[in-house]
């Protein structure tokens, strides 16, 4: 690996005009290959302090070992070369759209004698007129079929041609009509060809002409009592109508463009594309592609463009009068004259706003989060990639035992109310959910994010250690024993400050013990036995928090990791410096879908306490107050500070309300206003509607 330090050009040698550069390795092959509009300032950008380059960039210089340029006359010639570069040396750090499947095409072969229609894939070939993609290829097949019996063009291939003009009689297809049978001469050359361009005529969109000459042709037969004829044609309108009708309308007739949208994440993208034609999606398409540049939507848009309809081989009605992408490109006008160039007329290029196709656009991009969402299941699921995971999270990471429980910790708050966390739980690289907890956090432990994550590690492995030994001292603990939000040492009750659902959020500063199934709770596992790798969301801050925690409670078995959000650097509790994995590594992938579920069931949790907070009331905390008699005592009284005013003898008016509750509920009521601690209880909302139901 050589120090870009030993290669960098001078700065004075690197000229200031538009051009290529390819980075070279030390067996001189291209492991980059960029374009920039002022060479000296992108080139010189490569050779800063390595330290302030992203993982993806400093492993593509430390890997090259020298750089040349070539100086264009303009930013499209520069994009022409960068394109032509890339396809000839296919450098391993740009960025390559993957094909997800070899995509089948409709083909007909006019520069044949006898065209021939067919399901074609791979590359495109001369003077034959390409229609599609389809998708699946099921699709295209009852397609053709259902067009040969109006459009009886040759199917077959080469030998069964050339045999059936050898003995003089016909396939199959030429005894059931559909088959014209130019073999054995029922049809002449030129009219089979005719024959074809009208089937390309079809397909290229003029099927309404079709269908107004047949329906026209059957009357005639009608008026000549020719009822034969008249329902053989009517059988052909229906099935032309068929095929007609298969494609979903989704624009008006004039419109043939092709729609791409994109979806994201720190390490890969989906790419998916609809390709519209006469106003009809005949066709779909999608790519992924791992982001081993630093680049954003708009780079990606450009490379995109450059891959699909930079094939010198394709036909120029390949590119449609329409290119709807979700974001332009830097050079949208260079890019525009270069897909105009290949089309050979205009080509737009642009984001649509509003109306059917900025709706459309919508629906593609559902279609690529949907299939970025399966990549990931599909490569999560994989065994080997799973053990390839685990196995480079132990070595990156220098761990002495494999990684056979990795439990993940995430805080989540709105400007420091609510606060929350969540651990989610992978075993052998697959979930396990149903260890997944959540915490809620109040008092000093909510004061930030790593006083919090301190907190709520200590619960998890206080907790552990308490079925395991029995409760730890509380000195060991600022908390009490639940963590400063329930009570209970979690060895009698479901409340050992974690909410698993029935009881979250609801029990906060409160001494009272839930009501519990002892004998459930007692058997009951709370933790399972503790992780090999404990990953935090955060950076240095929340890394040592987590390590202070541990080592508090006196374990020194259990490893902790941090993965900062900005850069996905992974930090260590004893590093001044991040552990930087390779962008396209699966210990990487393995520790974002983690970090990523982690987050989610936190944010699924907070806005769920949230939830339950907006709606809170001053009778929320009266012991022995159910709905009922608060819906009650709101109905009679009108509000809670009319319940507030009113005497005992007043309260005891209400139905359900003895001498008992109503001393509670005065008792509690004066209290909370002395203390002040109602005006940090917002009143009951209807969510729904907005009505204030007490106040």
């Amino acid at each position: 690996m050589a120090d870009p330090r030993s290669y960098r050009p001078q700065t004075g040698e690197i000229p200031v005009d538009p051009g290529v550069y390819r980075f070279r390795d030390e067996h001189s092959r291209v492991v980059y290959v960029g374009k920039a509009k002022n060479l000296r300032s992108r080139l010189n950008s490569y050779f800063a302090n390595p330290q302030g380059l992203l993982p993806r960039t400093r492993a593509m210089v430390f890997t090259a070992a020298s750089v040349e340029w070539t100086v264009v006359g303009s930013e499209l010639e520069a994009l022409q070369l960068e394109y032509t570069w890339i396809k000839e040396f296919n450098p391993r750090f740009n960025v390559m759209f993957r094909d997800d499947k070899s995509y089948p095409y409709l083909a007909v072969t006019m520069g044949e004698k006898y065209p021939r229609v067919q399901v074609m894939r791979g590359d495109r070939r001369k003077d034959t007129r390409y229609f599609g993609p389809f998708y699946p290829a099921k699709a295209i097949r009852e397609t053709v079929d259902t067009l040969l019996r109006v459009f009886p063009v040759r199917t077959c291939s080469s030998g069964v041609f050339k045999r059936a003009e050898r003995t003089g009689r016909p396939c199959l297809l030429g005894y059931i009509d559909k088959c014209s049978a130019p073999c054995v001469g029922r049809i002449s050359p030129e009219e089979h060809r005719d024959l074809a361009a009208q089937f390309c005529d079809f397909m290229g969109g003029q099927a309404t002409r079709f269908i107004v000459d047949l329906e026209k042709r059957m009357a005639a037969a009608v008026a000549e009592l020719d009822y034969e004829s008249a329902a053989r044609t009517r059988d052909d309108i229906a099935a032309l109508k068929r095929v007609f009708e298969r494609n979903t309308v989704v624009l008006s007739e004039d419109t043939d463009a092709d729609i791409f949208a994109l979806k994201e994440d720190e390490l890969e993208a989906a790419v998916q594309v609809f390709h519209v034609r006469g106003g009809r999606i005949r066709g779909q398409r999608g790519w992924m592609v791992e982001k081993v540049e630093d680049m954003g939507t708009a780079d990606l848009v450009e490379h995109l463009l450059q891959q699909v309809y930079g094939d010198g081989s394709s036909s120029n009605n390949q590119i449609p009068r329409e290119v709807l992408v979700p974001e332009l490109p830097s050079n949208a006008d260079e890019m525009s004259v270069w897909l105009a160039g290949l089309r050979g007329a205009r080509v737009d290029l642009r984001v649509p706003r509003r109306g059917d196709k900025a709706t459309l656009l919508g629906t593609v991009e559902q279609n690529a989060a949907d299939a970025l969402r399966l990549h990931k299941s599909r490569r999560a699921g994989d065994l080997t990639t799973r053990s390839a995971a685990l196995q480079e999270l132990q070595e990156a990471l220098d761990l002495p035992q494999p990684l056979m429980r990795i439990e993940c910790f995430d805080i989540s708050h709105v400007q420091g109310t609510n606060v929350v966390a969540s651990m989610v739980v992978v075993e052998d690289g697959l979930p396990r959910k149903a260890d997944y907890r959540r915490f809620s956090i109040t008092g000093d432990a909510a004061r930030d994010d790593t006083a919090s994550m301190y907190d709520v590690i200590q619960r998890r492995f206080r907790n552990y250690l308490a079925e395991k030994t029995g409760p730890v001292p509380q000195g060991m603990n600022s908390e009490d024993d639940g963590g400063g939000n329930s009570s209970g040492s979690g060895s009698g009750n479901n409340n050992d400050g974690v909410n698993d659902g029935n009881n979250a959020g609801n029990n906060s500063g409160s001494a009272t013990v839930p009501r519990a199934d002892t004998t459930t709770a007692t058997t009951r596992q709370k933790f399972a036995y503790p992780p090999n790798l404990v990953v935090v969301d955060g950076g240095q801050p929340q890394v040592h928090a987590a390590a202070r925690a541990l080592k508090d409670l006196g374990i020194d078995d259990v490893f902790v990791i941090g993965l900062a959000k900005r850069l996905e650097e992974v930090w260590l509790p004893d590093s001044d410096f991040p552990v930087i994995l390779p962008r396209a590594s699966e210990g990487l992938f393995l520790l974002q879908r983690i970090r990523d579920e982690a987050h989610r069931f936190a944010i699924a949790f907070h806005r769920q306490k949230r939830g339950k907070s907006m709606t809170a009331s001053a009778l929320d905390s009266v012991p022995g107050l159910g709905p009922s008699k608060k819906k009650s005592l709101l109905a009679h009284f009108g509000s809670v500070k009319k319940i507030r005013a009113a005497s005992l003898a007043e309260l005891q008016a209400v139905p359900g309300v003895g001498p008992s509750l109503a001393e509670t509920l005065q008792r509690t009521l004066a209290l909370a206003a002395t203390d002040g601690s109602t005006a940090a209880v917002a009143p009951a909302v209807n969510m729904a509607t907005g009505e204030i139901l007490d106040s």
